[in-house]
């Protein structure tokens, strides 16, 4: 059984107008949605792919 993540959200909710991302954790509106009732496989996804679009985020700026 694979054990579930701790929460990406940083408690300072803001989301990209043009994205649906929040730009403190990085999650989508549906993956912030989904989070409760995520399996642990998926959560570890969203986990992967909020850091993935954070790093982007910081290595791309607009």
């Amino acid at each position: 059984m694979t054990s579930r993540p701790p929460s990406p959200c940083k408690q300072i909710c803001a989301l990209d107008a043009r994205s649906s991302v929040c730009t403190s954790c990085g999650r989508t509106l549906g993956e912030i949605a989904e989070w409760e009732r995520a399996t642990a496989s998926r959560q570890h996804e969203i986990v992967r792919r909020s850091s993935a679009r954070m790093g982007s985020r910081t290595s791309h700026p607009a």
